[in-house]
C-alpha cells in the first residue's frame, strides 16, 4: 500500500534506521540493547513505565536445556528465575519456555514454534519472558492452537526489520507471519524497525505482523510500524485492548475482524493548521467482492496522534469498515473517507 505524494515522517531517527538494518542486526552488545530500548520507547506515544531488558543472547544455538550464563562470581543469572506460568491442564495444554539468557528450554521464538507438534490437539502455551527477540517468525498452517504468552506489551516484543523490497512484496514482509489457525497472542508487541522512507518512495512498507489463519485473538498486545503495521489477511479475528500504532493504511487486509477497547496512534508527520493535505490512512480493507464476508468493525475504541488522515482507504471495491462507539481527535480529516479515485468505491 502507497500513498503517493505524500510527505511521511517516522518519529524514529535516521541513524537509529539505519543501524538496526539487516546488515547490522547483531551488531555491539552494548549499543544493540540501547537502541532497542530507544527504538521501543520512540515508536510508543505513551510512557515505556519502566523496561529493563535483560541482556541479550545471538548465539546460534537455539534450543537450550536449562542453559545457565555464569557471572564472573560464579552465580547463574538464572538463579532468581521464576517464571509465572499459568495454572494448565496438561492434558490439553503444554507450556514452552523462551528466555534470551537461556532460562529456558528455548532462547528463540522460532525454535520454540519449530518444536510444537504438527497440527496438535492440545494447545500450546510459547510463555515468552521479557525482552526484546530480534528475529523473523513464522507460524506455518501446521502448527495450530499456539498462544504466544508475553510479559505486557511495553516490555516483551518480537523485532525485525523487512520491507516490501528487502522480503520481495508487502505480504512476506512481516516480522511475524501467522498462518496457522486458532493462533493467539497476549500481553506482546509485534514491531517492524525498517529504515523509513522519504515521500513518493516505493517498496517501503513494512508488516509487523501478518495474520492469514482463522480464529485468532489477540489481547493486550501492542502493533508498532508506520506504513502498513498490521495485516489483517484473512479469516475471522478478534482484538482486546490492544495498543495499534502507524502512519498509512496501518491496518489492511481482508479479513472480518472485530476490534474492541484498542487504542489507534497515528504517527504521521503533523500537519499545520490551515494546510490542506492528508497524509495518512487508519485503515484499507480489501474486500474485492459483495460476496465476501469480510470487514472491520472498531468498537469503544479511541483515534489519536499526529497528521491529517482518513479513517479508510477503498483498497478494493467493496471495501466495509464500521467505526462505532469510538472516540475521533481532530486528525480525522473531515471528509472521513477515500475512495481510491474510484466514485463507485463510495458506498
Amino acid at each position: 500500500m502507497s500513498l503517493k505524494g505524500h510527505s511521511v515522517t517516522i518519529i524514529l531517527s535516521v541513524v537509529l534506521a539505519t543501524l538496526i538494518s539487516t546488515e547490522l542486526i547483531i551488531p555491539n552488545q552494548t549499543c544493540l540493547n540501547y537502541l532497542t530500548s530507544l527504538s521501543l520507547k520512540t515508536f510508543s506515544s505513551s510512557p515505556i513505565l519502566s523496561i529493563f531488558f535483560n541482556p541479550f543472547s545471538f548465539n546460534s544455538h537455539h534450543h537450550h536445556q536449562n542453559h545457565r550464563n555464569k557471572k564472573k562470581t560464579g552465580a547463574s543469572i538464572c538463579d532468581n528465575f521464576a517464571p509465572n506460568f499459568p495454572t494448565i491442564d496438561t492434558t490439553t495444554t503444554s507450556i514452552l519456555c523462551v528466555d534470551t539468557n537461556g532460562c529456558c528450554n528455548f532462547t528463540t521464538v522460532q525454535s520454540a514454534v519449530d518444536a510444537v507438534g504438527v497440527f496438535s490437539r492440545k494447545r500450546t502455551i510459547i510463555w515468552i519472558n521479557t525482552g526484546i527477540y530480534f528475529e523473523k517468525v513464522m507460524v506455518p498452517r501446521t502448527k495450530v492452537n499456539i498462544t504466544f504468552q508475553g510479559q505486557g506489551f511495553e516490555s516483551t516484543a518480537i523485532v525485525w526489520n523487512d520491507n516490501a523490497n528487502s522480503s520481495h512484496g508487502t505480504f512476506y514482509s512481516g516480522s511475524v507471519q501467522v498462518f496457522a489457525p486458532n493462533f493467539i497472542a497476549k500481553n506482546i508487541s509485534f514491531m517492524n524497525v525498517a529504515p523509513m522512507p522519504g515521500p513518493g518512495v516505493v517498496g517501503a512498507q513494512a508488516v509487523a505482523i501478518r495474520i492469514a489463519g482463522d480464529q485468532s485473538a489477540f489481547w493486550g498486545c501492542g502493533f508498532f510500524g508506520a506504513q502498513d503495521t498490521l495485516h489483517d489477511d484473512r479469516g475471522r479475528h478478534y482484538f482486546k485492548d490492544c495498543f495499534i500504532q502507524g502512519s498509512i493504511d496501518f491496518i489492511f487486509g481482508n479479513g472480518k475482524s472485530l476490534y474492541e477497547n484498542c487504542r489507534l496512534i497515528s504517527i504521521a508527520n503533523p500537519v499545520p493548521v490551515g494546510v490542506r493535505i492528508i497524509n495518512g490512512a487508519i485503515t484499507a480493507h480489501g474486500r474485492a467482492s459483495s460476496d465476501e464476508n469480510s470487514g472491520f468493525a472498531f468498537v469503544n475504541c479511541s483515534v489519536g496522534g499526529t497528521g491529517r488522515v482518513w479513517l479508510g482507504r477503498a483498497w478494493r471495491p467493496f471495501s466495509r469498515v464500521i467505526f462505532a462507539y469510538t472516540s475521533l481527535s481532530a486528525i480525522i480529516s473531515p471528509e472521513g473517507w477515500n475512495d481510491f479515485n474510484d466514485p463507485t468505491r463510495d458506498q
